[in-house]
């Protein structure tokens, strides 16, 4: 059993940064961050394997979204950037999923409740 806790999520204006972190209760090899907007379905963000590897989802976020980890404090952290009112979700980290389907949500095991985050123009 692994519990994921998030945490940074906040209101910002466009333009603004955020950092989210999740923390896992024990090692995971596969983090991803997820987001579901108002009356959308929940997308994945990027993802990071336990070797370092890093995919980003969306061509909407690359540049603006990194993913990184602290492996010794069980700790995935996504750093957000130059935010847009477009970037307004609840973020979900997961952990164990299919590490050659990283994409596919219903693999994933472990989720956490979830950080909101705002962004306004």
């Amino acid at each position: 059993l692994v519990q994921l806790v998030e945490s940074g999520g906040g209101s910002v204006q466009a333009g603004g940064s955020l950092r989210l972190s999740c923390v896992a209760s024990t090692g995971t090899e596969l983090v991803g961050w997820f987001r579901q907007a108002p009356g959308k379905e929940r997308e994945g963000v990027a993802v990071i394997y336990s070797s370092g590897v890093r995919l980003y989802r969306a061509n909407s976020v690359k540049g603006r979204l990194t993913i990184s980890q602290d492996s010794a404090k069980n700790t995935v952290f996504l750093q957000m950037d130059s935010l847009e009112p477009e970037d307004t979700a609840m973020y979900y980290c997961a952990a164990d999923g299919n590490r050659y389907d990283p994409w596919e949500e219903s693999d994933y095991q472990y989720w956490g409740q979830g950080t909101q985050v705002t962004v306004s123009s």
